[in-house]
């Protein structure tokens, strides 16, 4: 195995055979960066405090809080978060759940169908849906390789007794209502886990920072916000290529450190910040998720 070595360290120059295959200049240095796709985005996540949630939004969703050494208790074993190298010798902790599979498999399936829609078209009927109607738990494997999503989603409703949702505004409604409602949890578990190793020093989790192509979708953005009571900060998009590019930055001396780089990425994007807008709805579906994950 290679010598194992922090994100943002030089690692040596390109192989010349490299350099001269793709035609990059020889001596190039290569940087090692945050490890994979997830690391790299939170990396370049502006404002990334110790009171902020990072969410990594797009077929997967990643969500968690940037800590500065690993969190090993049973609190985590129960609820089943994971340590994660970060970069600057921070851990991600954090959990992968669901994320926009729900909708991009549905849209799928209506497309084998002979119906094809625009995504824009899609949030636009989700947003005229009756709320709170079905919710699922989207983390069930009843998700995770269905032959026809929108069947299988019906078919959790059905079997949790709850009304089957039709019309595909009411299945995408359903899909981001039940995402928002997990993140919601995700979001309490954070603060159960830090309460329980000593960590919160009377700090609330209050802000909720989305990255990646997931961000772009406003409506689960304004969801996210409602159902967690929490403010959203969206963006940016192409956070995994930013992070890269940075760290990139860092080693080579372009920037001084992590914080300088996200300084420049949040003076080079422009964010949206979502507020909640309180509605009792949420609570009493969040007490209806909560029986639904068992």
């Amino acid at each position: 195995l290679p010598r194992i070595v922090q994100p943002g360290t030089v690692v040596g120059p390109l192989l010349a055979q490299v350099a001269e295959e793709t035609g990059v200049p020889a001596g190039t240095p290569v940087v090692a960066s945050a490890g994979h796709d997830t690391g790299s985005a939170v990396a370049a996540i502006p404002g990334l405090d110790e009171r902020s949630v990072y969410l990594s939004s797009g077929t997967w969703s990643l969500m968690g809080i940037e800590v500065p050494e690993p969190i090993i208790n049973a609190k985590m074993l129960e609820l089943n978060f994971t340590n994660e190298g970060g970069v600057d010798g921070t851990i991600r902790l954090l959990k992968n759940i669901s994320g926009l599979w729900l909708l991009q498999e549905s849209r799928r399936q209506w497309e084998r169908e002979g119906h094809t829609f625009t995504w824009e078209g899609l949030l636009a009927e989700a947003q005229k849906a009756t709320p709170f109607r079905s919710i699922i738990n989207s983390d069930a494997p009843d998700f995770n390789t269905p032959p026809a999503m929108v069947d299988a989603i019906r078919a959790f409703c059905r079997r949790t007794n709850q009304p089957e949702p039709q019309t595909p505004g009411e299945v995408v409604r359903c899909c981001l209502e039940s995402l928002a409602l997990r993140y919601r949890w995700v979001v309490e578990a954070l603060e159960e886990i830090l309460t329980s190793a000593g960590r919160t020093g009377g700090r609330h989790l209050d802000t909720i920072r989305v990255v990646g192509g997931g961000s772009q979708n406003r409506l689960l953005n304004q969801f996210t916000a409602d159902a967690c009571g929490r403010t959203v900060v969206t963006g940016p998009v192409e956070a995994a290529a930013m992070g890269v590019i940075m760290m990139q930055a860092v080693a080579t001396g372009h920037l001084s450190s992590v914080a300088d780089g996200r300084a420049a990425i949040a003076a080079s994007i422009r964010q949206e910040v979502f507020e909640p807008q309180p509605h009792p709805g949420w609570d009493e579906a969040y007490a209806r998720f909560l029986r639904v994950i068992g």
